[in-house]
């Protein structure tokens, strides 16, 4: 597809998922045939928060992503720690650098055994500028099987500006799309009602602009804190926000 036209779709596209099966397939045309998107926007000193807030895009085989998301070995992969350190796009060859220095620790060899195993072998990632400390966007372009890195390389040097654009646009789109874990979804009425708490009103307010009694409004409420996995309800119109919950249309 033409970079013009490529972009047009990426900008238009109605959904996550249809947004995801583009770019996969355009990625696979560079020869970049498996992907994994990752964001956390609730990152701290000695975490990246809760797995299950996690936003993971992938369309690796559930052999590959569930030792690696499930079993957390991402926690220890080298091209991980060098994304949450750096911005920019990065060589997996870098990895190959660090191995023949020793500097891979005891985890991240691990890591790399199993990538190689599983024919994870070459690739790039991109890792992505995020004004918000709390907040780390990254994704790994895995070659196809049967390239090396020297050939990913040679495909980055004529390509890489083309690829690395068409990711940036990916994944400011993906910030503009609502997302959330399935058990971590809002109802339209807990929407609603966080809605008008972010607009000021007070729990009688929303009963009145809702039609419903107060009572039910402080279920919504507390069903709404529950779904989200926070304490407040200042903490659930916060979190709602982030992940593009709050003000959405239901189409």
């Amino acid at each position: 597809m033409e970079l013009r036209d490529y972009l047009h779709a990426v900008t238009t596209a109605p959904s996550l998922e249809a947004l995801w099966f583009g770019h996969c397939a355009q990625m696979t045309a560079f020869g970049f045939d498996r992907l994994i998107y990752g964001r956390t926007q609730f990152r701290t000193e000695t975490s990246l928060g809760d797995p299950e807030d996690f936003l993971i895009l992938t369309n690796h085989d559930s052999a590959y992503m569930r030792p690696f998301v499930e079993d957390r070995l991402y926690m220890q992969a080298p091209m991980v720690r060098w994304a949450l350190e750096n911005e920019g796009a990065c060589s997996w060859g870098h990895v190959s650098e660090m191995l023949r220095r020793g500097a891979l620790t005891e985890g991240e060899m691990k890591v790399l055994e199993f990538n190689q195993k599983m024919a994870v072998t070459a690739g790039y990632t991109i890792s992505f500028h995020s004004p918000n400390p709390r907040q780390k966007d990254a994704i790994a372009l895995t070659a196809r099987a049967g390239l090396t890195q020297e050939e990913a390389d040679e495909i980055w040097a004529e390509h890489g500006h083309d690829i690395r654009l068409m990711n940036d646009v990916v994944h400011l789109r993906i910030m503009a799309l609502p997302y959330t874990h399935p058990r971590r979804s809002l109802t339209p009425r807990q929407r609603e009602a966080l809605q008008w708490v972010g607009d000021g009103k007070t729990t009688q307010d929303i009963a009145l602009l809702m039609g419903l009694t107060v009572a039910t409004v402080e279920k919504h409420l507390r069903l709404a804190r529950e779904a989200l996995v926070v304490e407040t309800t200042a903490q659930a119109v916060l979190k709602a926000t982030l992940t593009n919950q709050m003000y959405r249309s239901e189409g």
